[in-house]
């Protein structure tokens, strides 16, 4: 069924981005910026959506042609793509982004046609909908654990394979009381947070790259070369 696979919902958002030849910055570029300085650990705005499995938002400059038998063809405008797997319904996580991360949503979809804000839930929520096109192919390949439970399992893994590799060469009754010790740790270990770095999520990924507007990039042309 699309934008449903068992527990797991895909959301797939499509929204035009703003185009004003007036402005010193575009509208594409100040997205591309905001995405630059977002946060890919357990501090990413996502993350703080404890039901999220995935988030990815790229901006799309047209769709390439591929060659016969194919048609060449371009959209009529750039842009902004956001995907997501999450637990749950779709109302309520589009309501829980207007709600607990709607300064980072405004940042980003304030560049965007027809978007309202997230203070206006409803219109937020409709907006989204309105944008939205079908999900077939989903990032969660366990789709009837949740986040937390699939992070859980990975913990586990990890703590085990680690045990294993420090547990090696040690006589029988040694490794009896040291796996037991282990099995206790692990039963006491604090849930693991979405995107925390070890555990799964990525770390945060600094970059140095300039960010063009048209005024630097006219002065680029005057450079001598």
């Amino acid at each position: 069924m699309a934008n449903q696979s068992g527990n797991v919902y895909g959301l797939t958002i499509l929204s035009p981005i703003l185009q004003d030849e007036k402005i010193e910055t575009s509208h594409n570029c100040a997205i591309r910026m905001q995405l630059a300085c977002l946060p890919r650990d357990e501090f990413s705005p996502f993350a703080r959506l404890s039901s999220t499995h995935m988030a990815r938002l790229v901006v799309m400059d047209d769709v390439v042609y591929v060659g016969a038998p194919s048609c060449e063809e371009h959209l009529g405008s750039q842009y902004l793509v956001c995907e997501t797997n999450f637990d749950g319904d779709l109302d309520t996580y589009l309501r829980r982004m207007a709600n607990e991360i709607g300064s980072e949503v405004d940042a980003i979809w304030q560049h965007c046609w027809g978007y309202p804000g997230a203070s206006n839930v409803d219109a937020f929520c409709a907006y989204m909908k309105k944008c939205q096109v079908p999900t077939t192919f989903y990032f969660a390949d366990v789709n009837d654990k949740t986040v937390q439970q699939t992070l859980r399992a990975l913990q586990t893994q990890a703590s085990v394979a680690e045990f294993i590799e420090q547990a090696q060469g040690q006589p029988e009754e040694e490794l009896q009381k040291s796996f037991a010790k282990f099995i206790k740790k692990l039963r006491n270990a604090p849930p693991p947070a979405p995107g925390r770095p070890g555990i799964g999520g990525p770390p945060h990924i600094r970059t140095e790259m300039q960010w063009a507007t048209r005024r630097n990039e006219g002065a680029r042309r005057d450079e001598p070369k």
